[in-house]
């Protein structure tokens, strides 16, 4: 084969979030001497990742649909580029809330391979809920093939039908505890040795619940006043958690980082992940803070699929922060923190190249079946 074939995935935008960060790292690790992915994304906005792509030979291809949610313009943009664009065979849709016009336009283009993909086992219950919900309803309708992030959110979106879990995959070696970085990053931050670092990775939305976490942290402080949050993401809802932030009189306490393009060496330098999340379709940063040996505690938002190593505790969001505050400091004394956990990682099926060997096979396969029955 003297060309790769092209994988086009579809998704709001190629930032630095969980299912970008899966399909990042499949992409870094398949042969893409005989794969490359590209990308449709709906903002114009250059992105966290777009730099990246282009250097490895993908394409980003920016719509208007989130300038002027004209649901009709859009379909229309996606049937002129199918038709403009006949070298895709395979498609593969990420976000629900467009996924069913995308997978349409592909059906209707002819395209073969129609992917539709679960990435959460729940939404906000918001005004746009309704809304939502209908449009998960009908996502799939028109794809062959459904992937899901975990047995729980191929089960929310597509109730009775077949679907393929995909673990969130990660690069294990990336992220095994280092005592020499973890004291270089504590550092660089400006962290003192006897200073309770906890940190929290995630966009700034309302299914990542970052402002309970203000106040389980406010809670923490009672035991502990030597502790410092670290949130890590951007989001909408920043300048909303600063304000919070301050109201709470934790101004000098929790530093918003923003995205971060170092979170393996970044991790090493808490003491403890706290991730309230309201959802999560599986939640690959808890696996990666299990790879690195830090103590996690997440809501049951996360599926069970999550709890790979004794170094995770799910726990309700019903509980208070005060009972959230005391579930953290155990977790400070977790005899597996900052240990090297990496093989639990890899047996319980999360190693990247392995991942992206699956997902090599599955491509090429499909590609070839299509191919032969054209």
């Amino acid at each position: 084969m003297s060309e790769p074939i092209r994988v086009l995935h579809v998704l709001q935008r190629m930032e630095a979030g969980g299912t970008q960060s899966l399909l990042m790292n499949i992409y870094r690790n398949i042969d893409r001497t005989k794969v490359q992915f590209d990308f449709l994304v709906e903002y114009k906005e250059k992105q966290f990742y777009d730099d990246e792509i282009e250097s490895l030979g993908g394409r980003v291809y920016r719509t208007s649909v989130r300038e002027d949610l004209n649901v009709f313009n859009f379909y229309n943009t996606l049937r002129l580029f199918f038709a403009n664009h006949r070298e895709y065979k395979i498609v593969h849709v990420h976000p629900f809330t467009i996924g069913y016009f995308c997978l349409r336009a592909a059906d209707k283009a002819g395209i073969p391979v129609r992917i539709a993909h679960s990435h959460s086992n729940g939404l906000v219950r918001n005004g746009a809920y309704v809304v939502k919900r209908g449009l998960q309803k009908i996502y799939p309708w028109h794809a062959t093939d459904l992937f899901a992030c975990s047995e729980e959110a191929g089960t929310y979106l597509f109730r009775d039908r077949q679907f393929n879990v995909l673990n969130n995959g990660i690069d294990v070696q990336q992220f095994k505890a280092n005592d020499t970085t973890r004291a270089m990053m504590r550092h660089e931050l400006g962290v003192a040795d006897d200073e309770l670092v906890i940190g929290n990775i995630g966009r700034l939305h309302p299914s990542k619940n970052q402002k309970f976490l203000l106040h389980v942290f406010k809670a923490l402080r009672e035991y502990r006043s030597n502790s410092t949050l670290l949130i890590v993401g951007n989001g909408d809802l920043k300048q909303e958690l600063k304000e919070e932030r301050d109201a709470l009189g934790l101004h000098e306490n929790v530093r918003f980082l923003g995205n971060r393009s170092d979170i393996a060496k970044l991790e090493q330098a808490f003491d403890v992940l706290v991730m309230p999340s309201q959802f999560e379709g599986l939640g690959i940063v808890a696996i990666e803070s299990q790879a690195a040996g830090i103590p996690t505690v997440a809501s049951t938002g996360f599926p069970e699929d999550v709890e790979i190593t004794p170094l995770l505790i799910r726990k309700e969001l019903s509980d208070s922060p005060e009972s959230w505050a005391e579930t953290v400091l155990k977790q400070i004394n977790n005899p597996l923190r900052h240990t090297d956990t990496s093989q639990a990682i890899i047996d319980a099926g999360y190693d990247i190249k392995r991942i992206a060997k699956k997902m090599q096979q599955f491509y090429l396969g499909k590609y070839y079946d299509a191919e032969l029955n054209q």
